[in-house]
């Protein structure tokens, strides 16, 4: 691997959200402070240099932004129609578009992604929107005629479920909010997100576009603090439906203990421990970059990275070469280098962690 440090300039509209003093909350349709007027810092994982200041939201800041869901979710967002739905989802997917290059170099100032990796999700992302966009019309309950002895028919009318809360993980969120945003507004709910300390920018830069696309205020609301604060306060909130969470198994089994104040309905993706399994007959031309970047797409920050390479042994000797050599091919850099395959962790590794 070769590695390069340069200096990168952002666009004018990242510069101008990146700028600002203090990165405040986002509770029905405004930026607000924390209740506790507490803020805290954030690095760019690149340099390791200050980006940004940012509210400290806590259990107060989790209640009012759920009051302000929950009033969203009974108002005129209510009446809304499915098809009325599906065009916000494709009015809000065109102004993304326009809105990308911005988008990512806020992600990759934040997170450490490369901005060539993240430019490169932008169909998947398009294409989420799409699918989320035809759901809206694609909701619908059944009968079943005679279900049970006698004249009877059986109805299913499926309804939206209420407000969600949704705690988003560090390495990825630009894309990974979607997963709730798409399902939020194409179902008719509302959601509290309650994104990463470590990587929050895109998600408050998202919310303030949506709002200005069309998207009703309150309906959705963006909660920054650490996990222990905002995150449990979402977590145990007796007025939010539904929690969706990504991250460690541990925090995981606190959130379904949470869940018990109102029996929540959850959504749980954990971390496991993933392998890329390479048999004798395996095209090497494709498995070898599939196998290497299954463990350093992203640095390595994600959940199913294919951390363990199961090769048989007859070809172990072969695909090690090539492995080697593949990965003199990749440029470590600043997140903002286009040239650079890999860009930093997001965090300095604790050295207990590193040698347990």
């Amino acid at each position: 691997m070769t590695a390069t440090e340069q200096n990168f300039a952002v666009s004018e509209q990242a510069q101008s959200f990146l700028s600002r003093d203090v990165h405040h909350l986002f509770i029905d349709g405004q930026r607000v402070p924390a209740v506790s007027g507490k803020t805290l810092t954030t690095t760019t994982p690149s340099t390791g240099e200050l980006l940004a200041r940012f509210a400290a939201g806590g259990e107060a800041d989790v209640d009012r932004a759920v009051i302000a869901a929950r009033k969203a979710f009974k108002g005129p967002w209510s009446t809304w129609t499915p098809y009325e739905r599906q065009g916000l989802l494709t009015r809000i997917a065109q102004v993304l578009d326009e809105r990308f290059e911005e988008l990512i170099q806020i992600e990759a100032l934040d997170m450490g992604a490369p901005i060539s990796r993240l430019r490169n999700s932008k169909p998947a992302l398009m294409k989420m929107l799409t699918f989320f966009a035809g759901q809206a019309t694609n909701i619908s309950g059944e009968t079943l005629m005679n279900g049970i002895p006698g004249n009877v028919a059986t109805m299913t009318l499926k309804a939206p479920v209420g407000v969600i809360g949704g705690i988003i993980p560090w390495n990825g969120p630009l894309g990974g909010q979607f997963w709730i945003i798409g399902a939020v507004l194409a179902s008719g709910c509302t959601t509290v997100l309650k994104p990463s300390e470590e990587a929050f920018l895109s998600v408050l830069r998202v919310a303030e576009i949506l709002h200005e696309a069309g998207v009703p205020a309150g309906v959705v609301n963006v909660v920054t603090g650490l996990g222990r604060d905002a995150g449990s306060a979402l977590a145990a909130h007796p007025d939010v439906d539904r929690i969706a969470f990504t991250g460690s198994t541990e925090t995981g089994r606190r959130i379904i203990e949470a869940s018990t104040t109102n029996i929540k309905k959850l959504q749980l993706e954990l971390g496991g421990k993933s392998a890329d399994i390479i048999c004798a007959d395996a095209d090497l031309d494709k498995a070898v970059p599939g196998a290497a970047m299954g463990v350093f797409g992203n640095s390595g920050q994600v959940c199913y990275a294919g951390t363990r390479v199961l090769v048989q042994r007859s070809i172990v000797d072969e695909f090690t070469k090539r492995l080697l050599d593949f990965m003199e091919t990749q440029r470590v850099g600043h997140s903002l280098d286009d040239a650079a395959t890999m860009g930093p962790v997001i965090s300095q590794p604790q050295l207990d962690t590193v040698l347990s």
